[in-house]
């Protein structure tokens, strides 16, 4: 793990108290999820990883999905939740936490709003060409269901939210300039819909198609 990315905290199950209490104090929070693969049905959820505004790191093996301290934080309506792809990450942690996260701003979609110029959306993309930063995505696709995580596997959960607000705010100085705020924001409130669509079925199709 770089230098320049604090030491998170590695926790099992659940937020301590002292970080819920920490984070529900806070602006913004972001989060991200590392599954066994990209079925959300069949993969189970195995890491939840979450960074705020000051800094301050959790790495959260999920080995069972009562954690009511991370739920409570999770579906804080006074903390924006930041994701890079929010789609996937919240039909996760619905099906898995039996959770509704809200408020939600999703990265990838302020992107694909804003950054018209470019196909490259991806978080690898964006700490590029804002922060200047190549970021490490060796450990994608690792087993994240081991029992003891590995120091790659935390410095890749770590470096996968430590840039999200900074970026967030990018993106929103974007969508401002050209008129598109709005539009990001009814995007990132139809989230919540589409996962439902998604999980109850309709991931694929496309319902507002005329054929």
């Amino acid at each position: 793990m770089s230098d320049s990315v604090p030491q998170p905290t590695v926790l099992t199950d659940d937020l301590t108290d002292a970080l819920r209490d920490h984070y529900l104090t806070s602006q913004f929070l972001a989060v991200d999820t590392e599954t066994l693969g990209l079925n959300v049905h069949r993969d189970r959820l195995c890491v939840v990883q979450m960074c705020d505004e000051s800094g301050k790191i959790a790495v959260v093996q999920i080995k069972n999905y009562n954690a009511p301290n991370l739920k409570q934080v999770l579906e804080a309506q006074s903390v924006e939740k930041i994701f890079h792809f929010a789609r996937f990450d919240i039909a996760t942690l619905r099906h898995w936490l039996n959770i509704d996260v809200k408020p939600i701003f999703c990265t990838k979609i302020a992107s694909r709003l804003a950054r018209t110029y470019t196909g490259g959306h991806s978080l690898k993309y964006l700490v590029e060409e804002f922060l200047g930063i190549q970021l490490d995505k060796m450990q994608q696709s690792s087993d994240w269901a081991a029992d003891t995580l590995s120091p790659a596997q935390i410095g890749y959960a770590a470096s996968d939210v430590i840039h999200l607000v900074e970026i967030r705010q990018r993106l929103i100085s974007m969508l401002e300039r050209e008129n598109r705020l709005e539009l990001a924001q009814e995007c990132m409130n139809f989230l919540s819909s589409r996962v439902s669509l998604d999980l109850a079925g309709w991931g694929e199709e496309d319902i507002f198609a005329h054929h």
